[in-house]
């Protein structure tokens, strides 16, 4: 008895036999073979594929719903910074241990927050000697310490990657770089895989720097399923390309897993956050003392103090444009929407003002109206930073920090 063909190859014997056919029987045969071919794909279609697909939506739907419970663990969170990341020259013992220690962890929770974002720096994660995880061990260890302490202080913690842009640049155009913060991702979430999974999050990268964002996209999904292999319990936080801001987050397309929250950073306008910083814009050097929200009466003079007239008019641009409460509430609805139609939580994890050459009172106020309308979204944030020049608190070396009670307040949180 001859082998009945499979489907594929009677399809490429029909495409050719048919034209050989010249008897009504064989025609009647090919009709009915034909017929039969057809309501077996419509029975995938229609049957199979709608209830795989029904199956995932289920299983997704149930995933969405803790992250949303999940995402109430991160109302109010501070950043830890230049601690286990951004101290590229010093990540000694005696560094981490005294920048940041029990003690602040401690206030921390005292003032009121409810969850501490820990940037990690990706380098010494592998340099060696490794451990069996095929992490540093030493390293690993201070950093254990640091993360058990915050839970064991009530605070849930965001296990935030915070590369150097060294580490970040080649993710661009090398798939060897991807493979390599995969892999990374893979032993990190393993490490901390045993924590608890309701106060443990794992944020794939701070502000990647990824220009496009459909690689950022792939190489995103690809580490969130790296993640998942290792933790299926914990909830992922995704991002946005390029620096994390709520433009970035608008042209994103959620994730298949729905165990995540995504998150997205406001520094909105720069002109006034970042006065005085030596990084970023150069001109933004030459401003201090900016007023939030501004008149013309109060730029008139300092628009002055910048040199160049393209910058000055790029200045000119802040007072100009009307920044206020209302306006940072409009822009921040707009990721709130984007949240609501598609059915995920997010988190605002960066925001603050660099207060070195801010006026106080107009820092504190663009704190408050940034957080209150968060807040009024149903967005938790995290503010930049616990200490240094965008800190909640003043801590020097070898010194206990002290809150500022202005910004403690313009946080919405407990006062001394």
């Amino acid at each position: 008895m001859q082998a009945i063909p499979s489907f594929p190859r009677l399809l490429c014997k029909i495409s050719w036999e048919e034209r050989a056919l010249r008897c009504p029987a064989a025609r009647l045969h090919l009709t009915a073979m034909c017929r039969l071919l057809s309501r077996f794909t419509l029975f995938l279609l229609v049957i199979v594929f709608p209830v795989a697909a029904f199956g995932q939506g289920q299983d997704r739907s149930a995933e969405v719903q803790t992250a949303l419970a999940r995402a109430q663990h991160l109302k109010r969170g501070i950043n830890v910074s230049h601690w286990f990341s951004q101290s590229a020259n010093d990540y000694s013992a005696q560094h981490t241990a005294s920048y940041t220690d029990d003690d602040d962890i401690a206030l921390v929770a005292h003032m009121g927050f409810d969850n501490i974002r820990l940037s990690i720096d990706a380098t010494p994660l592998e340099h060696g000697p490794l451990g069996k995880d095929g992490l540093n061990a030493e390293f690993m260890a201070r950093l254990d310490h640091a993360l058990d302490t915050m839970l064991a202080d009530g605070l849930a913690v965001q296990v935030d990657l915070h590369p150097e842009e060294a580490y970040k640049m080649p993710l661009r155009t090398s798939n060897v770089a991807v493979d390599r913060l995969t892999m990374l991702w893979r032993k990190l979430a393993a490490h901390y895989a045993t924590r608890d999974p309701n106060r443990v999050f794992f944020e794939i990268m701070n502000e990647p720097e990824q220009n496009d964002p459909y690689r950022w996209a792939g190489i995103q999904a690809r580490v969130a399923a790296a993640i998942r292999e290792v933790a299926p319990q914990h909830t992922i936080i995704a991002t946005g390309p390029n620096y994390s801001d709520i433009v970035d987050l608008l042209g994103q397309h959620p994730l298949p897993d729905g165990n995540v929250i995504y998150n997205f950073h406001f520094y909105d306008p720069h002109e006034f956050t970042h006065q005085g910083a030596g990084w970023g814009t150069p001109w933004w050097s030459y401003t201090h003392g900016i007023l939030y929200p501004a008149t013309e009466s109060s730029m008139r003079e300092l628009v002055k103090e910048v040199p160049d007239a393209a910058n000055r008019y790029a200045l000119e641009q802040y007072w100009l444009d009307h920044w206020d409460a209302h306006r940072i509430r409009l822009l921040i609805d707009e990721a709130a929407a984007w949240g609501g139609t598609n059915h995920v939580p997010l988190i605002c994890n960066e925001f603050g003002v660099f207060r070195e050459d801010a006026d106080e009172n107009s820092r504190n106020a663009w704190i408050r109206d940034v957080r209150t309308a968060l807040e009024a979204d149903g967005i938790g944030w995290a503010m930049w930073d616990y200490r240094g020049s965008f800190g909640v608190v003043f801590k020097e070396q070898g010194t206990t920090a002290r809150p500022d009670p202005a910004t403690v307040e313009a946080l919405g949180l407990k006062k001394e």
